[in-house]
């Protein structure tokens, strides 16, 4: 704990992805200077107006949005909402006056790093992804640290601002293995059969809901239980499966350590949250990514673990055909389980808020 204070803006959001990284970097800037100030800036209509408050930070909304990949109104709206972000970002910076800035991602992020930047305030980005973003593309040439989570980055950005630090977790899950009975309770999970625990993002993931929806039957004839969070647009539409004996649903896990300590096996998207997540959790996963994300970022995420041999990837479109055969041959080989755990967990970063941060006390102290 040090005696200083600073003035500390952070800037990301859209997805939990970008969002929990933040709040996370803000709560060690915090243990270590307690007496700082702090400033979210998000997107007005986002997850993040929402969560941000919730962990105890102040945040301030830009009225911003993404180009949608089609011609739409709302791309009509886009070069209006870029010069109206601008604007409130100058008031933001010009009245608050940070001695840093974090951006983590999303679309608040632009605006409010490129004002930063042109009044040259010190400024860090947290790129989460193996295929980096436009925006922070765009950024990497103006700020003076960036750090990665994933090697070869230099294909973004300039070689001499890397540095690879992995992506922040929750630190609840550095230490699972002892939560394992705690977890078989608190699921009411029966002892003698395996749990497969499905996870499709904070909102939920259409496809994998779709699938699982389809193979209960055969998840029953595995001799399986199933957690499955389905996510919140889709409660409503699979809640009733929560009668079957061998599925527990929800729509938003919130003891996601006893999750991960309960699960055998784990089916999941390819968020890079999740994916660093899921490297400190060391089970075996197969990795369903959303094609539907810019640049197909999630595809190359699981990529960089399973080209590692640390995972097991399907595409959505190969769902039909491959899913029975790699989850049998997987849930019946304990071998193959503690190979895929070992191999995941040896690419786990878990000390990276801790590194991220170290990054902006140098900026901080120049």
């Amino acid at each position: 704990m040090k005696s200083q204070s600073f003035k500390i803006i952070l800037s990301g959001g859209g997805t939990g992805g970008h969002i929990y990284p933040a709040i996370a970097i803000a709560n060690e800037l915090k243990r270590r200077y307690p007496t700082s100030e702090f400033l979210f800036v998000g997107a007005e209509d986002r997850m993040e107006m929402e969560k941000v408050p919730q962990a105890g930070y102040k945040i301030e909304g830009l009225w911003i949005a993404g180009l949608q990949r089609k011609l739409t109104l709302k791309n009509l709206m886009f070069p209006f909402k870029v010069i109206s972000s601008i604007i409130k970002s100058r008031k933001i910076i010009k009245k608050f006056k940070p001695d840093v800035v974090i951006g983590t991602g999303g679309y608040a992020s632009g605006p409010l790093l490129r004002v930063a930047s042109g009044k040259k305030i010190p400024a860090l980005i947290q790129e989460q992804n193996s295929y980096a973003g436009i925006t922070n593309k765009i950024l990497g040439k103006q700020v003076q640290k960036i750090c990665v989570a994933y090697d070869h980055m230099e294909r973004f950005f300039p070689k001499g601002k890397i540095i690879k630090t992995g992506n922040p977790v929750r630190q609840d899950l550095l230490e699972i293995k002892s939560k394992r009975a705690e977890a078989k309770t608190f699921f009411q999970l029966e002892e003698d059969k395996k749990t497969v625990l499905i996870i499709g993002g904070s909102l939920g993931a259409r496809r994998i809901n779709q699938l699982i929806e389809k193979e209960l039957d055969f998840f029953k004839d595995q001799n399986v239980q199933v957690i499955w969070q389905c996510g919140k647009f889709y409660y409503e539409q699979y809640k009733g499966y929560d009668a079957l004996e061998h599925v527990q649903i929800r729509q938003f896990v919130n003891k996601m350590d006893l999750a991960y300590a309960a699960a055998d096996v784990i089916i999941s998207r390819a968020g890079a949250s999740s994916v660093s997540e899921l490297c400190i959790v060391g089970k075996p996963v197969i990795f369903i990514p959303s094609p539907n994300v810019a640049e197909d970022h999630q595809t190359k995420n699981a990529l960089a673990i399973t080209e590692q041999k640390a995972a097991i990837l399907i595409r959505e479109k190969d769902l039909d055909v491959e899913f029975k055969i790699c989850f049998e041959e997987l849930i019946k080989s304990e071998k193959m389980q503690a190979d895929f755990g070992e191999a995941i967990k040896k690419l786990a970063l878990p000390d990276a808020t801790s590194r991220i941060v170290d990054e902006v006390e140098k900026l901080l102290n120049q």
